[in-house]
């Protein structure tokens, strides 16, 4: 008798952080929506451990095959690691339709994929806020990504989420980890009046993050009062959405990029798509990630986005996006 498990599908989300980015690194809070992209992850029954990605194989014999080659398996090699190398039987194949290194988390919703599949697979169960913990322990310690949670939990999650992550700005052993507090805002918001433009330009999440986390931890005043106000605008942001305050969450998100740019948290390509939104009539514009490339949110509450996707395109976007509200990490046997 064939005891094999069947064949399973995971899926999970991609996300835009709306405001308060980047203080999920500092105890802050952030307002942020899922994308339609999806990573996925389908695991099936073989002989050993084989990975499958964009057409390349490679197969996991001991604990060494799992050393950081800097290539396409370095997260299932992280997530295998974390599991301390399960004995499975099993091919697991990937891929995403998110831009990896575009700040819509891409690398971090190919771990959550990733992670729950193998645990699924292995017949483990996790409640989301776990497995939201544990996908971030392995970008930050496995594939030594400086980060904070807001990309764990809304690739988790998914959906439309007001997060607070009071008690998170220290990084901890994962069992000593604080649950953050996620509160899903999409019963409440009738509609949501953003786009994202993408720049093309893939950046390291870190290269951004870490100086202005040394400078944090150094309690350099300027970066302690900027986060500690970006926190207090999230918390505004959050009430500007629900009341369909467009104006002022405009504003709102307006600062949030300018306290993060002058921070030198931004980058060129960033400030000229925000430029060109806003002169084109945007509301707000801002980072949807961490900088230096990647991807802007645009506040556009107007019928008509041909104006924008214009402006945008003209000053280099090499894609537009909208943000969705669709589920977080999801599984089915196939």
């Amino acid at each position: 008798m064939n005891s094999d498990p069947p064949p399973l599908l995971c899926s999970a989300p991609g996300r835009a952080g709306i405001i308060g980015n980047p203080t999920d690194m500092y105890g802050g809070a952030v307002l942020s929506c899922s994308v339609g992209m999806r990573a996925q992850v389908r695991i099936e029954p073989a002989a050993g451990i084989a990975l499958c990605t964009n057409g390349q194989q490679i197969v996991i014999r001991q604990r060494a095959d799992l050393r950081p080659r800097h290539d396409r398996f370095d997260i299932p090699r992280a997530v295998l690691d974390y599991l301390h190398l399960p004995a499975l039987n099993c091919r697991i194949s990937y891929d995403s339709d998110i831009p990896l290194q575009s700040g819509m988390a891409g690398s971090t919703a190919l771990v959550v994929a990733m992670l729950a599949a193998i645990m699924q697979w292995m017949g483990e169960t996790s409640n989301l806020y776990r497995l939201a913990e544990r996908a971030r322990y392995i970008e930050l310690n496995y594939l030594k990504v400086v980060c904070g949670y807001q990309d764990a939990y809304m690739c988790t999650f998914g959906g439309l989420n007001y997060m607070d992550f009071r008690g998170k700005q220290y990084y901890r052993d994962i069992e000593a980890e604080l649950f953050a507090t996620i509160e899903p805002l999409h019963p409440h918001v009738r509609t949501l009046p953003f786009v994202l433009g993408y720049t093309c330009i893939r950046h390291s999440s870190s290269a951004v993050h870490k100086p202005l986390r040394e400078r944090w931890l150094d309690g350099e005043p300027l970066v302690v009062r900027s986060y500690e106000r970006i926190s207090e605008i999230a918390r505004l942001g959050k009430k500007a959405l629900l009341m369909g305050d467009w104006e002022l969450l405009g504003q709102l998100m307006n600062e949030n990029h300018a306290i993060q740019k002058d921070l030198g948290g931004s980058g060129e390509a960033n400030d000229r798509l925000i430029k060109a939104a806003l002169a084109a009539g945007a509301w707000g514009a801002k980072l949807a990630g961490a900088g230096s490339g990647g991807t802007i949110i645009v506040l556009w509450p107007h019928d008509d986005i041909t104006p924008l996707e214009e402006a945008l395109r003209a000053a280099g976007a090499a894609a537009i996006y909208r943000p969705q509200v669709v589920p977080g990490v999801q599984w089915r046997q196939l």
